[in-house]
């Protein structure tokens, strides 16, 4: 199943059919005093719906936070060292990578999240600025997976790498992140052969390419949960983005009016400019 947000509220699409969740069901879905219903079942609960036009979709998410994870992947630890090379800090990346608890930082609040086809932002002080895509966890208040999300971490590389403990600069101002454009609705956990995708045009033309796997995540997501819930409490759930293993080569900045095009499979493609 997948679930929808839109202007007019909230659909879930089960076998292709479409239908309106009543009002305050999302909440109680991610408050955990309700759980998600069978999809057998979707169609005698609910009324049908057309869905409407991606232009009609918002960034799927209430009142949530959204929380990150880094250095999850190999390549993620070794784009960490190139940028922070200069400042001496590279070696923290490694440690990070290696010890038992991860990297985790609060990424942003609803406020300066945008949506599919919305503009995302790099910062105007930051000279090297990339997308990360990330697989995106749809946590409820439980501390229980039910879905799952694109999300892109927009990331100001020269802050971070200039010194580590910059990291809140580099990672959480407007527009510093997206997500959609809907939420998979899984009650198994996610292959780990889902393949993620990363594309970046410049005037109509490929600037830059990468896809990875699920498969190189160092952590399970599992993990990533249970450190994100050891001492927070989320009473209306938590969106936890798990990480890159797509990172453009140290040449490479985002500019005004970039597309950025993030793929997983299963779940869609995130499409988004840059300011």
């Amino acid at each position: 199943m997948f679930a929808y947000k839109t202007l007019s509220g909230w659909i879930i699409e089960s076998g292709g059919v479409c239908y309106k969740l009543p009002e305050n069901v999302w909440d109680n879905w991610m408050s955990a005093s309700q759980t998600v219903p069978d999809p057998s079942t979707i169609a005698t609960l609910y009324e049908k719906i057309d869905l409407p036009d991606e232009h009609h979709w918002i960034a799927p998410i209430e009142q949530q936070e959204i929380w990150a994870c880094g250095v999850t992947y190999f390549r993620s630890r070794e784009g960490r060292r190139e940028e922070s090379e200069k400042s001496g800090a590279a070696d923290f990346y490694t440690k990070v990578y290696e010890a038992e608890r991860p990297e985790i930082f609060f990424k942003a609040n609803p406020s300066r999240i945008r949506s599919h086809r919305e503009k995302v932002r790099i910062r105007k002080d930051s000279f090297w600025n990339v997308p990360e895509p990330e697989l995106t966890l749809v946590v409820n208040a439980a501390g229980a997976i039910i879905g799952y999300t694109i999300g892109n971490d927009m990331s100001s590389r020269s802050i971070e790498g200039e010194n580590p403990l910059y990291l809140p600069q580099a990672k959480v101002y407007d527009g510093s992140a997206s997500i959609g454009p809907r939420i998979w609705l899984l009650s198994s956990p996610i292959p780990a052969s889902t393949a993620i995708s990363l594309e970046i045009l410049r005037d109509d033309q490929q600037v830059f390419q990468g896809d990875t796997t699920l498969q190189q995540m160092k952590r399970s997501l599992n993990e990533l949960v249970s450190y994100v819930y050891k001492e927070c409490s989320f009473f209306n759930g938590c969106f936890i983005m798990t990480g890159t293993g797509i990172v453009p080569p140290k040449s490479f900045t985002l500019q005004s009016e970039d597309v950025i095009e993030i793929a997983i499979h299963g779940i869609g493609k995130l499409i988004n400019t840059v300011e």
